[in-house]
């Protein structure tokens, strides 16, 4: 195709006159550019966003006390961050980009792969990216009608501005979405220091009713508690996104597992002592009936710099926006590289090396996902999916161990963290389904639709002739339109 040959002829000139060391450098391929700092600002920056700001009232209203919530925000810390540390033993055993879909094909096999694929693009990526724009949006807009409700509309109208801005950043530049996510990142841990600072003084000057009989309450349910564990793991949310980007990661077998460790250490302690601090200013129920729980807070203990706790916490959603739209397309590129989807996906801009095809794709998704509606169901909606490939992939670990001892593991977790983590993750995806059958079981049955997909279009390729030759044309015109082709180096 013209791209590619454009492609071809830039590299022989360089061949020319550099040599081999000239040529891989002009090759069209992903370049290994995320060093420590910018592994810790990408996790970091990627799992605080608008969790922390709004999923409190998700937990609180499903665990029924102070207390409990506080529980369930620490303990959702140490799950996900044995999660991580399992994701630290993945990343370095297989070296390849693409996250959960690597390890589920390296160790289960292609249908859970290809499953992942099908849930990641289908709903998961746009809900949590839709609930992550929506926040923004809100953050945004809310404090010029309050005490009045903002209009949805225009919510939703500044929420698609950050996903396209956002996917502008990704198509143009891999430093700049990470110099955007380093930025962001020290930002957003800014607004959480603000934050704690004056809910620990308050704290410390005796300011502790709030906290008086906090385990005490008529509304706790084992049936709820799993949902209570969905917003707090999703507030927790991005600890595995680092290694969607392993093959760009510079000395990943060090830099992953210290990145990890350090980002995680850190979040679950600022999570726990933002959530103190909300509850040493707010009751429960004031907390409960606040939409925006980081401007109530600021309102009462911040009034002279309130106004930009908003700015600051907006910022931070749109870092996690980033983040995720940096990350989730990497899975995309490797699902068509290894033959799952469309050959275009797996392609990169000749010029900017960014894989601007898997990256412009979830754009529309987003949008569409975004009128879906209410933020909690699509915190319950996204997680069920989430937590079930989550879970088989550490399950592929333990598994991929007892088969295949002597593979080379450069980090290895404790074999006990990754049985306790699996049998935790797979309970709570199991008794959420009898929390809330409605948003769950879509998921359920969202996520076994593509199991037909799979036999129809990859295992057996039952697609008419005519379809493919018209889908060639479009991809063909696609590639020259985008200017993007094939990646030319090996870099796993």
């Amino acid at each position: 195709m013209e791209v590619s040959r454009r492609a071809t002829n830039t590299d022989q000139v360089c061949t020319d006159g550099g040599g081999e060391k000239t040529v891989k450098d002009n090759a069209v391929h992903l370049r290994r550019r995320i060093g420590l700092l910018p592994a810790i600002s990408f996790i970091i920056g990627t799992v605080v966003g608008s969790g922390i700001f709004i999923a409190p009232k998700g937990v609180l209203m499903n665990s029924g006390s102070v207390g409990l919530s506080l529980l369930v925000w620490a303990l959702c810390g140490v799950l996900s961050t044995c999660g991580a540390l399992c994701y630290a033993e993945l990343g370095t055993s297989f070296t390849k980009s693409g996250g959960h879909y690597t390890y589920l094909l390296e160790t289960l096999g292609p249908l859970p792969a290809f499953l992942r694929l099908w849930t990641e693009y289908i709903f998961i990526r746009p809900a949590v990216a839709s609930y992550v724009s929506l926040a923004f949006g809100r953050y945004v807009v809310e404090p010029f009608f309050m005490p009045c409700v903002a209009p949805t509309v225009l919510v939703k109208m500044v929420s698609m501005l950050a996903v396209t801005f956002v996917v502008a950043v990704n198509c143009w530049s891999v430093s700049l979405a990470a110099r955007t996510q380093v930025s962001l990142t020290f930002i957003k841990m800014f607004a959480l220091v603000l934050i704690i600072i004056p809910g620990i003084m308050a704290l410390a000057n005796g300011n502790t009713k709030n906290f008086q009989n906090a385990f005490e309450s008529d509304s706790v349910s084992l049936t709820k508690l799993p949902l209570a564990f969905y917003s707090g793991l999703y507030a927790y949310g991005g600890w595995f996104y680092l290694n969607f980007i392993t093959e760009e990661v510079i000395n990943p077998n060090r830099t992953i597992p210290l990145a990890i460790t350090f980002s995680m250490v850190t979040v679950t302690v600022f999570y726990v002592l933002v959530n103190v601090a909300y509850y040493t200013m707010m009751t429960a129920n004031e907390l409960l009936v606040s939409d925006a729980v980081a401007v109530t807070f600021a309102n009462r203990a911040l009034q002279g710099i309130a106004p930009a706790i908003p700015v600051l916490v907006a910022l931070s959603c749109l870092g996690a926006l980033n983040g995720g739209f940096f990350g989730s397309p990497r899975m995309l590129f490797v699902g068509a590289r290894e033959g799952h989807l469309p050959a275009i996906f797996s392609m990169i801009h000749i010029r900017r090396q960014t894989p601007l095809p898997a990256v412009l794709f979830l754009y529309p998704l987003v949008i569409v996902m975004m009128g879906r509606g209410e933020i909690f169901q699509l915190i319950n909606f996204a997680s069920f999916s989430r937590w079930l490939f989550i879970a088989l992939a550490t399950l592929g670990l333990i598994i991929h161990r007892y088969r295949f001892p002597e593979h080379p593991r450069p980090f290895k977790v404790p074999i006990a963290v990754a049985v306790v983590f699996t049998i935790v993750c797979f309970f709570i995806v199991g008794l959420s389904l009898y929390s809330d059958p409605w948003n769950t079981g879509g998921s359920c049955a969202l996520t076994v639709s593509g199991v037909p997909v799979y036999y129809l279009t990859v295992k057996k390729s039952c697609i008419p002739e005519r379809w493919k030759k018209a889908f060639n044309y479009v991809s063909e015109k696609l590639q020259i339109l985008l200017e993007v082709a094939q990646q030319e180096v090996q870099t796993y």
